[in-house]
């Protein structure tokens, strides 16, 4: 679960979304991501590490540069894993109660 949970905080993020819709059409280096988000190239690359850190991306070296590509297996497998989240029925005796506690409301579960 943990590893699941960094993968979605690594996608979370406005940006790191946006260089992963970059990288799906196309593999970038750093200075190309650079320029298509409009934010320096420290920032990308400290994007791109949170990214590889969670394994949803990959650097190939070619020449001087490295380019990035999305491992798009381990995106199919957050998207699957969340979906199998999605899909849990609830228990029936996890049902919430609500009942009075002075002048709040709360829940109590059964």
């Amino acid at each position: 679960m943990d590893e699941f949970m960094g993968k979605l905080k690594a996608l979370a993020d406005e940006t790191r979304f946006k260089v992963i819709q970059l990288l799906l059409t196309h593999d970038y280096c750093v200075g190309a991501l650079a320029k298509q988000l409009n934010i320096s190239e420290a920032a990308v690359s400290q994007h791109l590490q949170i990214l590889r850190k969670a394994g949803v991306v990959k650097g190939e070296k070619r020449g001087y540069f490295t380019h990035y590509v999305v491992d798009r297996e381990i995106l199919k497998k957050v998207a699957e894993d969340i979906i199998k989240e999605a899909s849990r029925m609830p228990q029936e005796k996890n049902k919430c109660q609500k009942h009075k506690v002075g002048k709040k409301q709360c829940c109590k579960m059964l």
